[in-house]
């Protein structure tokens, strides 16, 4: 049975409407808090079923996932295929990218799935697969929630799979229709204040 990932988030709080800065710097009318939906734990079990029912049969022996959100989908998604996960965490400080790191091996030839949350311009996955590139394995492929990217962000030639795709209108703060509504602009994620 399909997840509806927009009503799994509409349900938890996480599907935001207002008027949001977003990370890029584009305006938008709807933001989604992927942390008011993996804060539930019933709804993230739910939402982790749809990655481990499409992989199942495609012989995953390590779910990895990119720090934040991408913890805790790996975490389940292995949970439930019954293997192993890991994490691509931040590199240390002062150095791009992500590393595989707290003692983590792969044994050469393993099979890998990759998953985190949403998907916009594939900045941490990309991170993460680099990561993943400096050990011998085989990456089967990037499973996400939610893929924003209109089919526009992709892997080269490592499958991508979205329980659920949608492209959310955005605009420029010149052409914003938000703004010339005059409602206060909010800068969501980690802080949740309002612009500036």
């Amino acid at each position: 049975m399909p997840i509806d990932v927009l009503a799994a988030m509409q349900a938890t709080g996480a599907l935001k409407h207002g008027h949001f800065l977003y990370a890029s710097g584009r305006h938008g009318d709807i933001y989604l808090e992927k942390f008011d939906l993996l804060r539930n734990p019933a709804a993230t079990v739910e939402l982790c079923a749809g990655f481990a029912e499409r992989f199942r049969d495609e012989r995953i022996d390590v779910v990895v996932g990119p720090t934040t959100g991408g913890i805790i989908l790996a975490f389940e998604t292995a949970r439930q295929l019954g293997v192993k996960a890991a994490y691509a965490e931040r590199a240390s400080e002062g150095s791009p990218g992500r590393e595989i790191r707290r003692g983590t091996t792969f044994e050469p030839g393993i099979r890998v799935l990759v998953v985190d949350d949403i998907l916009t311009t594939g900045g941490s996955i990309r991170e993460t697969l680099d990561a993943l590139a400096q050990h011998p394995i085989e990456i089967v492929a990037v499973a996400v929630m939610v893929n924003r990217s209109a089919g526009k962000t992709r892997f080269g030639d490592v499958p991508l799979f979205a329980l659920s795709a949608h492209e959310f209108a955005s605009w420029e703060a010149s052409d914003c229709p938000v703004c010339a509504k005059g409602i206060p602009l909010t800068k969501p994620g980690t802080t949740g204040i309002p612009a500036p």
